[in-house]
């Protein structure tokens, strides 16, 4: 995956700034705050939402004459749109590099979704096309390792990985897609600590990646019109994905 390439590029850059020759040493903002057993923060960012569907290709659709017929729609993703995130933070020392981190937090974003209806076109060739924009609030439970490079002056590299129970906060609609209540992400981020005079600054980028099946594939029966069945049929499977940019305030 693109975003895997890029994190791997961004830890290596983010670890090669410590065995940078020409860094001096500094007199070091808050020298003991890594020695607490637990410390607590708080946190506000950025995200963007995503989602990998499966089609189905082509359905077999029964019109209201009874006859059949073969329809063929796509679906995807079709944009990328900004959201933002607030939170709360608790991380537990385990050793001079290792901690706990507990990170309950709110999304509110959406996913912008277009369907293509392949077998029918307007009366100027062109396909038909449906749109929807998914909006999304969610509650995250995220329970996170964090390893932490050795401390140079006033910052600290580190990676973080772990998983993400999530809890879909929206209520059920008519829309074309409905995603499912829960779900469950796997996660891997980068970031680094700046040690302030009176804080520390955390900025943190991660990715999440959908360990389950998020859509919900009961909601066809739901719709009230039977002629939008044909969009929500038009996909098995959807994975969420997730882009956060998070900055902790400890």
């Amino acid at each position: 995956m693109w975003w895997v390439k890029v994190l791997l590029v961004l830890v290596t850059f983010h670890f090669s700034l410590l065995t940078s020759p020409a860094q001096e040493r500094k007199p070091q903002n808050k020298p003991y705050i890594d020695l607490r057993p637990m410390h607590f923060g708080i946190s506000v960012g950025f995200h963007m939402q995503d989602i990998e569907f499966q089609n189905v290709g082509p359905q077999i659709v029964t019109l209201d004459d009874g006859t059949t017929t073969t329809e063929t729609v796509v679906c995807d993703q079709d944009n990328w749109n900004p959201g933002f995130s607030v939170g709360v933070l608790a991380d537990q020392r385990i050793s001079k590099h290792f901690s706990i981190r507990l990170l309950p937090t709110m999304h509110f974003g959406a996913k912008h979704l277009t369907f293509r209806h392949l077998n029918r076109t307007d009366p100027e060739g062109r396909i038909i096309t449906a749109t929807q924009d998914m909006k999304n609030t969610y509650i995250a439970f995220p329970i996170n390792l964090k390893f932490s490079a050795e401390r140079f002056n006033n910052y600290r590299p580190y990676i973080v990985g772990g998983i993400n129970p999530m809890v879909n906060l929206t209520s059920k609609s008519q829309d074309l897609i409905q995603l499912k209540r829960y779900d469950t992400m796997l996660e891997i981020g980068i970031g680094c600590d700046f040690y302030l005079p009176f804080f520390k600054l955390i900025p943190e980028l991660k990715f999440s990646y959908s360990l389950v099946n998020s859509l919900d594939k009961d909601h066809a029966n739901e719709l009230t019109d039977i002629n939008q069945r044909v969009f929500t049929n038009s996909v098995s499977s959807g994975h969420s994905k997730l882009i956060t940019l998070t900055f902790y305030f400890e």
